[in-house]
C-alpha cells in the first residue's frame, strides 16, 4: 500500500503509515434525515455569526443534529487520523488491552475493548474504541485519578501505544484545531441563540481546562447476517451523549440513525466534506431541555456495506469538570419559563455526570424497549432499541 506523503498543513515528522482510503457510499435507498448544514467559513464575514445562528436555532432545539462544513481541516488531515485509528485497531488484542481505560471508575481515557457493554440481555457489543484525551500539562496532582487527562503531571502520564506516540504532534494539532477553533465557533453560535454574550459558553470549554474532552478512534466490527438478526440489527442501543457536543467526521458506512419526534428512526447521510454534530447532555441540562440531546443509535449497515468494519473518528467536547449542571441565566430561557425546570441537576457537576454515565455503560441492560436507567442524583438516562 502507498504511504502517506507530506502535504500542506501536515508536519513532516509524523510516522509514515498507509494512506487511508474512504470506502464507497451505499447505493441502497434509505430514509435519510433532513439536517441543516452550516458553512463555518462564513463565521467571520459581516453578519455571518447572526446568519449562522438563525440557521442553527431550529436544529439545536427540535432535532439536536446538524452538519458543518468549512471547519478548516483538509480531507487529507482528516484521513490521516482515520489512518492512525486503522493502524491501532489492527494491533493484536493482547497489545491493545495493555492500554485499557479505567472504565469501572468512569474514565474513558485509553482503550475500550469489544464486548465491554451489553446491547440486549446477554448480547455484548461489537465496538472497540481508543480515546486520546487532551495533551495538557500543569494540572494539580491533588485531582482525583479519574479526572486526570493525558500528561497532566510529571510521572502520571498515560502510557500510549507506539502508533499514538509516533503521531502525537499531529494528533495534538488536530485536537487543538477542533477545540480552539471549530467548537468555539459553535459555542458562540449557541450563545447567540440563547441571547448570551458570544463567549459565555466558551469560558467553560477551554483546551487547558480539566475536562474529559477527547479524540476517539472507533471501530464497529461487522457481523454476519445471522448475527445481525440475533442482535435485532443493533450495533448500539439508542442513547444520548454525555458531554456538550459530539463531532463525527464523515463516515461513509451508513449505520447512524436518529430518533424523530414520532418515534421513527431516520438515517444520517455521510455528507461529503462534513462533520455531523449533535447536542449532548450538558447543554440539555444547561438549557432545561431547550437544546435537545437527541437519541441516536448505530445499526447494521445496508447489504452492500454489511461486510465492512465501520471505522469512525469523533471528538467529544466536555465542559470543565467542576461546572454545575444548573440552567443558564439566559434571557431566552427566562421568557420560556425554563430556568428552574431541572432543579435536580443544579448541584451535580459535569465531571460527576460524565463519570457516572461511563460507569453506567458497563452495566447489564434491562429487558424491554424504552428504558430509563438511574444515573446520578435521581436523574436517569434514556435508552431505546
Amino acid at each position: 500500500m502507498a504511504a502517506v506523503q507530506s502535504m500542506p498543513g501536515l508536519p513532516t515528522n509524523y510516522k509514515s503509515i498507509p494512506k487511508y482510503e474512504q470506502v464507497a457510499e451505499t447505493t441502497t435507498e434509505l430514509d435519510w434525515a433532513d439536517l441543516v448544514t452550516l458553512d463555518l467559513s462564513k463565521f467571520d464575514a459581516p453578519g455571518g455569526k447572526e446568519q449562522l445562528a438563525a440557521q442553527l436555532k431550529d436544529a439545536v432545539h427540535n432535532v439536536g443534529f446538524f452538519y458543518i462544513t468549512g471547519f478548516g481541516l483538509s480531507q487529507e488531515e482528516v484521513d490521516q487520523q482515520f489512518a492512525i485509528g486503522k493502524e491501532f485497531f489492527a494491533l493484536p488484542t493482547e497489545e491493545k488491552v495493555k492500554y485499557r481505560a479505567d472504565l469501572e471508575n468512569g474514565n474513558y481515557n485509553g482503550y475500550r475493548p469489544k464486548g465491554s457493554g451489553e446491547i440486549l440481555p446477554g448480547k455484548r457489543d461489537n465496538v472497540e474504541m481508543y480515546n486520546v484525551y487532551k495533551f495538557v500539562s500543569s494540572v494539580a496532582l491533588s485531582l482525583p485519578h479519574n479526572l486526570l487527562t493525558v500528561d497532566e503531571a510529571p510521572g502520571m502520564e498515560r502510557e500510549q501505544p507506539d502508533i499514538i506516540k509516533e503521531n502525537r504532534t499531529e494528533i495534538e494539532r488536530f485536537q487543538r484545531h477542533i477545540a480552539e477553533d471549530t467548537v468555539q465557533k459553535l459555542l458562540a453560535l449557541i450563545s447567540i441563540i440563547l441571547e448570551l454574550p458570544e463567549d459565555h459558553l466558551s469560558k467553560g470549554h477551554q483546551y487547558n481546562d480539566v475536562s474529559g474532552c477527547h479524540l476517539r478512534y472507533m471501530i464497529y466490527r461487522h457481523r454476519t447476517a445471522e448475527e445481525n438478526a440475533e442482535y435485532q440489527n443493533l450495533y448500539s442501543k439508542g442513547h444520548t451523549d454525555f458531554g456538550s457536543l459530539t463531532l463525527l467526521f464523515r463516515q461513509p458506512v451508513a449505520a447512524l440513525q436518529i430518533r424523530m419526534h414520532d418515534g421513527s428512526w431516520k438515517w444520517v447521510k455521510p455528507y461529503p466534506g462534513s462533520i455531523t454534530v449533535n447536542i449532548a447532555d450538558v447543554l440539555d441540562f444547561w438549557t432545561a431541555g431547550y437544546l435537545k440531546s437527541s437519541i441516536h443509535r448505530v445499526v447494521a449497515p445496508p447489504p452492500d456495506q454489511a461486510h465492512i468494519d465501520r471505522l469512525g473518528l469523533l471528538y467529544f467536547l466536555r465542559p470543565a469538570v467542576d461546572l454545575k449542571l444548573k440552567a443558564l441565566d439566559s434571557p431566552l430561557l427566562e421568557r420560556l419559563g425554563l430556568t428552574s425546570k431541572n432543579a435536580a441537576a443544579s448541584e451535580i457537576t459535569a465531571g460527576d455526570w460524565v463519570a457516572a454515565r461511563v460507569k453506567g455503560n458497563q452495566d447489564k441492560v434491562p429487558e424491554g424497549g424504552k428504558q430509563e436507567k438511574a444515573v446520578l442524583g435521581g436523574i436517569s438516562a434514556k435508552y431505546y432499541d
